[in-house]
Order: C-alpha cells, then sequence, then structure tokens
C-alpha cells in the first residue's frame, strides 16, 4: 500500500521527535464520499512484528504494514463508521509467541484539559488543579483508562513510562497542549499502575521523572508514581467537619501531640500488616531500624496512637510531613511527592482511615507542610523539564547551600499554584484540620542564612522576599475561604509583622504562629540553677509584653530535643526530684499562659535520651513510677486546660491576661489571673521556681471567697512532695497587689498551683453567716 505520511514524519515519531503524535498515530480521515469514508490508522510499536486494525461495530478486521520502519505500521479501510465511533476500534498486536488486543491511545484525540482550566493554571489560579492534571481514572466514549497530564513547558519530548509498556519512552508518545501542558489518555490502564515521565530537554538529554501531582508512590528506595482513586473510600466524619465549618479555633482549646510516625512505635516485622480485608500487606523493611523492626502502618496506628493520646487528653495530633519523600532521616522535610502520603505506612486509603478514626475520637490532624525547599532527588522537581522549572535559575535565590535543596520560584505563577493547589487538596481529599507551615522565615528573607554577596536584594533594595509573602497571602486567604474553622500554623522565628493577622490588614494571613521567643527564653531559664534564676525573671514576664502582637501557640518540639540539645528533663537542673518537678512546673505554666499548646512526643513521660528518627520512643521507661506519674501529670493538666474556659477562650485578647504580680524576683515566684470570654470566671496561676518551699505567702485577688485548688504540679499522685493548700483558700480582706482581698498561700517548692474562686460555696458560706446574724438577732 502506498505511504500516506511523509518519511520525515515517521522518523519523528520513531526517534521521539515530534511533539504532537496525534497528528501522525491513531485515526485520520482521508476521503468521504456521501456515507462511506476513508481512514488510514497508524500505530508505532516497537515490538510488534504483526498487527491489525479490528472494527467491532462491523465485525472486520484489517491487517497494518510495516511504512518506512519495520516498527511503524498503517492501514487504510473504508467504512461508514462516525468519527466518534472510530474511537473504539483496537488493535491485535503480535509480539513474538505473545498476541494482545487493546485500545489505541491515539484514537482518543480530544483534549482533557479545557481552555480555561490552562487559562486559569497559567495566571496561578486554578484551585483544584490536581484534579486536572497527574494520573486521573477517566472514562471515554464507554473505554476506561487512565488520563496523564504534566506541566513540563521547556521539554522537546515527554512520554509514559510504566510497567504496561516495559518503561519503554516510545511507545507511549504524549502531545504538547497549552501552556506547556503534555497530555494522553491510556485506554485500560487501572489503580495500581506504576509510572513516571520521560522528558527530554532541547539537547535531547533524558530525564525519569515522578508524577508532581502524583496521589501515591512506590515505597522507597523505588521512586515511581503510581496509579490511585482518592474517591473509593467512604468518610464517617461529617458531623466532624460541620462543627469544624462553625467553630472558631481561637476560642477553643488546642493541644497538640506532635508526632513522627516512623518513630513513634515499631512493630515486629515476624507480625504481618494486614489490610483491611485481612490479608497480608507488604512489610517497608528499613536497614537502619533495629533488627526484626518495621515500621506501623497507618490502621495499626489508628490502633495504637490515637487510644493513646486521647487517653492524654490532647486535642490534636500534628504529624511530621507525611508528603512522600526519599530519606528517612530527613524527617519528611524533603518532599517528593508532594501529593502523596508516604508509602512507608500505607496507601492513600488507609491514611483516610487514619484521619477518619481521628475525628471519630474528637481528635483533630495537623500536617506539617513544606512549601519552601525542595531536595535536588533525580525523580523530584529539581531541573524537572530540562530546565530550572520549579526553582530560580540563580544560585542565590533558587538554593538553600546550608540544607543542600531548592528554593520554589514564587513569582512564577504555575509554580505559586502548584502549592497553594497542594495545601487546599490535603483538606479536600484527606480531611485535615490543619497545616504548620516549615521554615517560614526561609521563606520571607532573600538573605536567610546567605553572607554578603550571596543572595539578590528585591525590586525594592531590600532583603524581603516579596513574592513569597505573596504566595502565603494567597495561601491562606485561600484556606480559610474553603476551609473555614481550620489551622494554619506559622513556624517564623523573626520578627516579621503581622504574621498571624489577616490578609485584608496586611498580615500574612495565618491564624496561628509559633511562639519562638517564648521557647527560648523559658528553655534558657529552666536549664540553669534556680539559685540564679531571680537575675532572669525577665525571661519568664518579657513573653506578655509583645504576646498580643500576634496569635501566638507556645510549642516545644522536635528541634529542641535533637542535635546534642538534650531532651527536655536532661535540660533541667538538679536532682532526678528536681528534674521532674522542674518538667511539671514548666508545663503547668505553660499550659497556663496564654497560647495555644504544642509539645513533642516522648516529652510526656520524660524520656532521656535525644529522639532518635531510627528507633522507638524509650516505651520501656514506663515501667518506673516517676515515668508513670508524669504521664498522668499531663493527662491531668490537659484536662484542666480543656475544662476551663478561662485557660483558652481570651489566648488573644488582652482582657483574657493580668498580672497579680510579676516583679518578686529574690523569690522567682510569678502570679496572675486568666479571665473567660463572654463570663465572670477566671483561675489565679502562682508560680514557683525555686526548690524553696513558702509558707504564708500572700498572693492578691479580685473577689472575696474560697478560691479552689484545681491543680497542683507538686501532687503526690504526679510525683511531688504533697505540699499544698488542702483543697484551696479562701480570701482575706487583706489589701494586696493592688487587690481589695488576698489569699495566705503555701507555695510548693518547684510547683505551680492553680486556682477557682468557687462562687457556689462562697454563696453558701455568705447565706450561713446572715442566717447566723439573723438567728442571733432573734
Amino acid at each position: 500500500m502506498a505511504i500516506t505520511i511523509s518519511p520525515e514524519q515517521i522518523d519523528r515519531i520513531v526517534w521521539n521527535q515530534h511533539q504532537d503524535p496525534f497528528a501522525v498515530l491513531g485515526p485520520h480521515l482521508i476521503s468521504q464520499n456521501g456515507k462511506t469514508s476513508t481512514w488510514v490508522v497508524r500505530a508505532y510499536l516497537p515490538n510488534a512484528n504483526a498487527v491489525s486494525v479490528i472494527l467491532p461495530e462491523e465485525r472486520k478486521e484489517y491487517p497494518m504494514e510495516p511504512s518506512h520502519n519495520p516498527h511503524f505500521f498503517e492501514c487504510s479501510f473504508e467504512c461508514t463508521t462516525e468519527m466518534s465511533e472510530l474511537i473504539n476500534y483496537q488493535l491485535r498486536i503480535k509480539e513474538g509467541e505473545h498476541e494482545r488486543v487493546t485500545y489505541d491511545p491515539y484514537a482518543f484525540r480530544d483534549p482533557k484539559l479545557t481552555d480555561f482550566d490552562v487559562h486559569l493554571f497559567a495566571e496561578g489560579n486554578h484551585h483544584r488543579i490536581y484534579e486536572k492534571l497527574g494520573a486521573h481514572l477517566m472514562e471515554v466514549e464507554g473505554v476506561k483508562g487512565v488520563y496523564f497530564a504534566v506541566w513540563a513547558p521547556n521539554a522537546r519530548n515527554v512520554s509514559l513510562l510504566g510497567d504496561f509498556n516495559s518503561w519503554d519512552g516510545r511507545k507511549h508518545q504524549m502531545r504538547k497542549g497549552g501552556n506547556g501542558v503534555w497530555e494522553l489518555f491510556i485506554p485500560d490502564l487501572t489503580v495500581g499502575a506504576a509510572y513516571k515521565y520521560e522528558i527530554k530537554n532541547s539537547e535531547g538529554h533524558i530525564y525519569e521523572k515522578s508524577d508532581p501531582y502524583g496521589f501515591q508512590q512506590e515505597p522507597r528506595p523505588k521512586t515511581a508514581s503510581i496509579v490511585a482513586d482518592l474517591s473509593r473510600y467512604s468518610w464517617n466524619d461529617g458531623d466532624w467537619l460541620d462543627k469544624r465549618r462553625h467553630t472558631d479555633p481561637l476560642t477553643q482549646p488546642v493541644s497538640v501531640y506532635e508526632c513522627h510516625l516512623g518513630s513513634w512505635l515499631h512493630a515486629s516485622s515476624a507480625e504481618p500488616a494486614l489490610a483491611p480485608d485481612g490479608t497480608p500487606e507488604p512489610v517497608v523493611v528499613v536497614s537502619e531500624l533495629k533488627p526484626g523492626a518495621r515500621f506501623l502502618t497507618y490502621r495499626e496506628l489508628a490502633a495504637r496512637l490515637i487510644p493513646y493520646v486521647k487517653d492524654l487528653g490532647y486535642t490534636h495530633i500534628e504529624l511530621l510531613p507525611i508528603a512522600e519523600h526519599p530519606f528517612d532521616g530527613s524527617w519528611g522535610y524533603q518532599v517528593t511527592g508532594y501529593f502523596a502520603p508516604t508509602s512507608r505506612y500505607g496507601s492513600p486509603e488507609d491514611f483516610m482511615y487514619f484521619v477518619d478514626q481521628c475525628h471519630q475520637h474528637g481528635i483533630g490532624v495537623i500536617v506539617d507542610w513544606v512549601p519552601g525547599h525542595f531536595p535536588k532527588d533525580g525523580h523530584g522537581l529539581s531541573f524537572f523539564d530540562g530546565t530550572h522549572l520549579y526553582e530560580h535559575a540563580d544560585p542565590r535565590k533558587g538554593e538553600h547551600t546550608e540544607w543542600g535543596t531548592k528554593i520554589f520560584n514564587y513569582s512564577r505563577n504555575e509554580v505559586r499554584n502548584f502549592l497553594v493547589a497542594n495545601a487546599l487538596f490535603w483538606f479536600d481529599k484527606y480531611h485535615i484540620d490543619g497545616i504548620r507551615v516549615d521554615a517560614v522565615a526561609s521563606m520571607l528573607y532573600l538573605d536567610y542564612a546567605r553572607k554578603p554577596g550571596e543572595w539578590v536584594p528585591n525590586q525594592y533594595g531590600g532583603r524581603e522576599n516579596i513574592d513569597a509573602a505573596d504566595f502565603l497571602r494567597q495561601v491562606n486567604h485561600l484556606l480559610f475561604s474553603y476551609f473555614p474553622g481550620v489551622l494554619s500554623i506559622a513556624e517564623e522565628s523573626t520578627s516579621w509583622p503581622m504574621v498571624s493577622w489577616p490578609t485584608y490588614v496586611g498580615g500574612l494571613g495565618f491564624n496561628l504562629k509559633w511562639n519562638m521567643g517564648w521557647m527560648h527564653d523559658m528553655l534558657d531559664y529552666f536549664s540553669m540553677d534556680p539559685w540564679f534564676r531571680q537575675f532572669h525573671q525577665n525571661n519568664v514576664t518579657f513573653s506578655m509584653w509583645y504576646n498580643h502582637s500576634e496569635n501566638f501557640m507556645l510549642a516545644l518540639s522536635h528541634d529542641e530535643v535533637v542535635h546534642g540539645k538534650s531532651n527536655m528533663i536532661g535540660k533541667m537542673p538538679g536532682d532526678r526530684w528536681q528534674k521532674f518537678a522542674n518538667v511539671r512546673a514548666l508545663f503547668t505554666y505553660m499550659f497556663c499562659h496564654p497560647g495555644k499548646k504544642t509539645m513533642f512526643m516522648s516529652m510526656e513521660f520524660a524520656q532521656w535520651s535525644e529522639w532518635n528518627v531510627w528507633g522507638d520512643l524509650e516505651w520501656q521507661l514506663l515501667q518506673y513510677e516517676p515515668h508513670q506519674q508524669l504521664k498522668y501529670f499531663f493527662s491531668q493538666l490537659n484536662n484542666l486546660y480543656k475544662s476551663e474556659a478561662a485557660l483558652y477562650t481570651q489566648d488573644f485578647d488582652q482582657a483574657g491576661f493580668e498580672w497579680i504580680d510579676c516583679s518578686d524576683n529574690r523569690h522567682s515566684v510569678v502570679s496572675f489571673i486568666r479571665r473567660a470570654k463572654g463570663s465572670d470566671e477566671f483561675i489565679v496561676t502562682v508560680c514557683n521556681f525555686t526548690p524553696q518551699p513558702h509558707s504564708h505567702y500572700r498572693v492578691g485577688v479580685p473577689e472575696h471567697g474560697f478560691y479552689t485548688e484545681l491543680f497542683n504540679s507538686d501532687a503526690k499522685e504526679f510525683g511531688g512532695s504533697g505540699m499544698g493548700n488542702l483543697g484551696g483558700k479562701w480570701a482575706d480582706e487583706w489589701w494586696m497587689h493592688n487587690h481589695r482581698y488576698s489569699m495566705d498561700l503555701c507555695l510548693p517548692p518547684l510547683g505551680v498551683i492553680v486556682f477557682k474562686l468557687d462562687r457556689q460555696k462562697t454563696e453558701e458560706a455568705r447565706k450561713a453567716i446572715v442566717q447566723n446574724i439573723m438567728g442571733g438577732n432573734n
């Protein structure tokens, strides 16, 4: 038969140099005479030695002949089939002794990405671009398959690689569409197929990349993406989401248990992990773990971690990044799969189950999010299409030399869209309740961790990264627009103004910011010998000078128990009793101080060793009474925090806090009042930060009556001395600390005590006194 296309066009397909393979391959109308049409079908099948076209509607089969190249086949035929019906033709392919029948990907010619999708993506405003780019199950003209789309505007060619084509980039060449998006629909493909993109730059250099928008990746050290269906899981957290939508988290208790799933607890590798249907799942072997250990799965963690956190009384679990990352030792902060929960612990559905179970047990889920940088791994975003696509080309802007990572180019609309959509994605598809944005300071400053001459000023000559600030505002504005009631928390360590202020007044739009200043001040203070604390009272009180400039979260995180810093109990001075007492005093003060709370796993039972990402927490310590008592202390402290509105409803309102006395540095004692919103309830907290107890220590209070001792960090059940105030104290009419009334207290050593006015008991006493007086008059 005569060749219907030029040899040059065929060569471009054979050598994988054609940006629109649909112009050559698939069905093409040659002529039409009335209802009869003449068609030619072309296919390039590198391993085939015989191919034929099957027309099921006409029950005919036409053999294809090689043209110009032994693996480039074509045939022409006449039929009465319309173009839309011709999509359903099939190819019978013989490859050696094997034969298969399949639909032709190049018969599905209509682009699935609309012009409007491309337009929104190009301007950075396609908020659900993850539903368009990536790999998506789809049915086209009655044929099921997977649609692939990837942004690689500077690539010469892009092909799909996978088990379905023996990882041969010649077999599934993609078409370049608007704004540099390459696409292809592959029929008959389904969930579980592993794939990558083979990308060639203008010089023909080949890069094999996992999918930036892929929903799942192979367990490392493999790096391919996996086709996943995120719509199959049936959620049961509708009530939780509805309540969240109508709740202001800033007026609620927020006590966060920060956790790294891979090192909280391990299982025995001899113990099989089970899928929901009871079948064994593959075990992820990690050579760095102790022999015979393996990771717990998301479902196993749901069964073990959630009850543990609930028993401790926390309101939220914060997960160190669970987006896919290649190296366990990065703790998850060097992400390669931004849309894929790590396969270390199971499938996307397994992670959905974990979040769902958290919600059904009344626990919110916060995920650490890393939009500040990404690693240089060859399968990741770095040099994605043979150019600096996601990162800046100039290393003075595009590289963190300290971390060995790349910096996102926030000025590029499509890159900004990638990150904005990624933040929304985790709330949309996985129902998470908050993000803790990592390393915000590294994003906001162009000279972050750089010496003079190693950075480029902005257009005004300053060091502020204006593009990054605008990006953060966009993320937070959209996040709270789509998902009211969630949390967006900034780990920001500088004095950048209005980090947690709304975007409409010029803020960055977060609703919480980690209070790094409070953390450093308190750890410095508690690490010193108590005798010297009298000279450093400012460490305790300084945070209230700036407390209302931001919505602060008090965090004692994983960063404080690694790299030679010791764990929390090890930072404390004195003998073992004093170390435990100091820890109890620190955390009680923390929970009574304004601000939401975060603490890292292992602090709740006083692990002595630093956190080790390769090992379990030191659970064996819980066989000893002091560690059991501290764990019980934390459960009671969380219960106190959640039960007293004065401790959380006005964290960010000046009316919620009042010093009673912050100037008694000689005794290292501070006292203050916390007030509830919309109520006359208040809490009195008195802190003694030395081992010296004080009897007859007077503290002024605003009202007369009986003050119940709600909490005493020195209680015997917590491992303390048991010194206290016998359940409470009456306030006398004795002027003290600018208050008409005061209490004569016993302050325990290294202890924090919390009081609340018992109005009922006070009123009953008043009535009894009146009755006695009236009775006496009679």
